[in-house]
């Protein structure tokens, strides 16, 4: 085998642990891959840490035991991610994009990759620390966020349904108040999806009266799964007192004017501490 120059090997690694956050690789298996000795493959760990840390590309961390490697951790900091919202709120701000009811479109912005890669980034720094077994949210506008957020912590997305499918096995359904229309309707999660003693993520597109948020909430309880965190793009500031406490939004929205023909969108405080 052609020997591997230093440059060659951290590329190749860098690549390889961002493209599966939070997964352990050994130092064997680099240096099986690479033909270099422990010792090497650590001093190029050490450089690549630094280099991470340095620019804000996230957090290289090394995990001692018998089962122990460097794993890759998702990382915004804080300003980067101000920035963005902000930018991103300006942009949804003004009279062209609000619809009736109060509430706003912005399909546009929710099928743009990068958008929603940056949005799950940002979703992802902030719950880490949570360390969810899956992301959880409710088809259909929430799934792309969802599932970049899953894919930045590098656990699997479940997806509950308004009814059940025959694909997808034995459910569990559930009836909860909507928020916004105060009706009730139906929520299903096949029963293979989650196990009981697991924890979840909800990521969701729009928050307003928290109905669904709380169906959500419900199910889980059903499955006995614990609730660590609620991320959502968008929540609106009126109602103030929604079902659910605790959320994180990225993006407050109020509609002004007597005919509610303006929207302010602004970034969510906890963004701008």
């Amino acid at each position: 085998m052609e020997k591997i120059r230093r440059n060659e090997r951290m590329s190749a690694m860098m690549k390889i642990l961002s493209d599966s956050p939070n997964r352990i690789f050994t130092l064997s298996y680099f240096c099986d891959l690479f033909g270099a000795a422990k010792s090497t493959m650590s001093e190029d760990i050490d450089i690549l840490r630094d280099v991470v840390k340095q620019f804000g590309l996230g957090e290289l961390e090394t995990v001692t035991g018998a089962s122990g490697g460097v794993r890759y951790r998702c990382g915004v900091s804080r300003e980067e991610g101000r920035r963005f919202i902000t930018e991103l709120c300006e942009s949804l701000s003004g009279t062209q994009r609000v619809l009736p009811g109060g509430f706003l479109y912005y399909s546009d912005i929710l099928s743009n990759p990068d958008t929603v890669r940056r949005m799950g980034d940002l979703i992802a720094t902030e719950y880490a620390h949570a360390a969810p077994d899956f992301v959880l949210t409710m088809e259909t506008k929430g799934i792309p966020v969802a599932f970049s957020t899953a894919s930045s912590l590098g656990v699997p997305l479940v997806i509950a349904r308004r009814s059940s499918k025959v694909y997808e096995g034995p459910a569990v359904n559930i009836n909860y108040v909507s928020g916004s229309k105060g009706n009730i309707e139906t929520m299903s999660l096949s029963r293979r999806s989650v196990r009981e003693g697991q924890r979840a993520l909800i990521v969701d597109d729009f928050l307003k009266g928290g109905g669904t948020a709380k169906g959500m909430c419900d199910m889980m309880h059903e499955f006995g799964v614990t609730v660590v965190g609620m991320a959502f793009v968008m929540a609106t500031a009126k109602p103030e007192k929604k079902r659910v406490t605790g959320e994180k939004s990225l993006m407050i929205l109020d509609v002004i004017g007597e005919d509610m023909e303006t929207a302010s969108v602004t970034p969510a405080p906890w963004l701008m501490d």
